[in-house]
């Protein structure tokens, strides 16, 4: 049977129940790391991600993005065979990730009460929209109504209207990477008392932390008002010296220039003394005026001019990289973080790589998404 062959996670196997994206991204981040996850779907109903577009060649570039580095394994655990056959995999397992309903695995006898029966020491990763308890428990729900919920949509966006944000904030950083954090802890926890648990993961929850430093500040203000709305807190709109600016050739850089000092210099070296006071704008007319003058200053030179002359000046400013332009920027190239996969079907594609860097253990994919069902027999004959 094939397992990963480097990476710091070697030597944990993780049985994994997940469909979509947040379950299977984070359990993928784990298995790159050199975990062995066994990814179980009902030969029936499998995955559904495996008929999301886009296609290629007929097979779904969303599976092969989430599900690379591990094992197939169809199973039916609604049947008693299949039940006992989960159990049987239980027994060597470390972790079980599922995100199902709350109780719904209890149901067939495969729920983390009935797991830890045979195995004190099995850790369940529960992923769900809302937790496994509280009134939305029981609730459908996707990432727009986790991150409604959560105030994250509510301080997102133009000042009339929450837009919803370019990426799945719910699903990926309080699913995926709540998920890979909640696995680890839970088994240092083990590697210390030498029992395992259930850690339940709400979305809704982990998403909540990114508006730490709105909410800590217990004020919700930018310099120039109170009350401030979505599009003019201080690091969303509200700072002219920190915000996103179209340059002559129509792309767009982002100014970081967040500190005085960095702002000061970028107002010395372009010979604006009297623009170092729009670090804090008077009120809403004047943070308008200030955006203006800086509008008209950045659209008079191309991207690559302020690239260049940021660069130059340790003035924190970066393109803004459309999809497109991402395998040609260098540092992501240095970094290794686009890399080419190739399948038998779709040829070769361009996927992210792996973001942590070990420098003792490095991790990198092990192999790509399997096909429905491939390690099957591998895995019954290792049991």
């Amino acid at each position: 049977m094939r397992k990963p062959s480097q990476g710091p996670l070697q030597g944990i196997r993780i049985l994994d129940l997940t469909r979509l994206l947040p379950g299977p991204l984070g359990t993928m981040l784990m298995a790159d790391m050199g975990a062995e996850v066994i990814k179980i779907e009902d030969p029936k109903q499998p995955d559904f991600v495996r008929n999301f577009p886009p296609y290629k060649n007929g097979v779904s570039m969303n599976y092969m993005a989430f599900n690379r580095s591990k094992l197939s394994f169809s199973l039916d655990f609604t049947t008693e065979e299949g039940k006992n056959t989960f159990l049987t995999l239980v027994k060597t397992a470390d972790v079980v990730v599922e995100q199902f309903r709350p109780k719904f695995l209890d149901k067939y006898g495969i729920g983390y009460e009935d797991a830890k029966k045979i195995n004190e020491k099995i850790i369940y990763i529960s992923i769900t929209g809302y937790g496994q308890t509280g009134p939305y428990a029981h609730l459908a729900g996707h990432d727009l109504n986790y991150t409604s919920v959560a105030g994250v949509l509510g301080v997102t966006g133009k000042t009339d209207e929450p837009i919803p944000t370019g990426v799945q904030l719910a699903d990926i950083a309080g699913g995926s990477y709540m998920c890979v954090i909640a696995t680890l802890s839970a088994i240092h926890a083990r590697n210390q008392t030498g029992k395992g648990q259930q850690v339940d993961v709400s979305m809704t929850d982990a998403v909540m932390p990114l508006l730490t430093p709105l909410i800590i500040k217990g004020d919700y203000l930018t310099p120039m008002q109170e009350n401030a709305t979505r599009g003019n807190f201080a690091l969303s709109g509200g700072l002219p010296n920190y915000g996103v600016y179209k340059t002559s050739d129509q792309k767009f850089i982002a100014l970081g220039t967040l500190e005085p000092k960095f702002w000061q210099k970028f107002c010395t070296l372009l010979n604006k003394p009297d623009w170092m006071a729009f670090i804090i704008p008077e009120n809403e007319q004047k943070l308008a005026e200030y955006k203006n003058k800086i509008s008209e200053l950045i659209r008079s030179q191309s991207r690559s001019y302020w690239i260049d002359f940021g660069s130059k000046n340790d003035l924190l400013i970066s393109a803004v990289n459309e999809l497109d332009e991402l395998c040609d920027d260098p540092h992501l190239q240095a970094r290794e973080m686009l890399i080419e996969e190739e399948h038998p079907k779709t040829g070769k594609f361009i996927s992210i790589g792996v973001p942590l860097k070990f420098s003792e253990t490095p991790a990198k994919p092990s192999w790509i998404a399997p096909e429905l069902g491939e390690d099957t027999q591998d895995i019954l004959q290792s049991l």
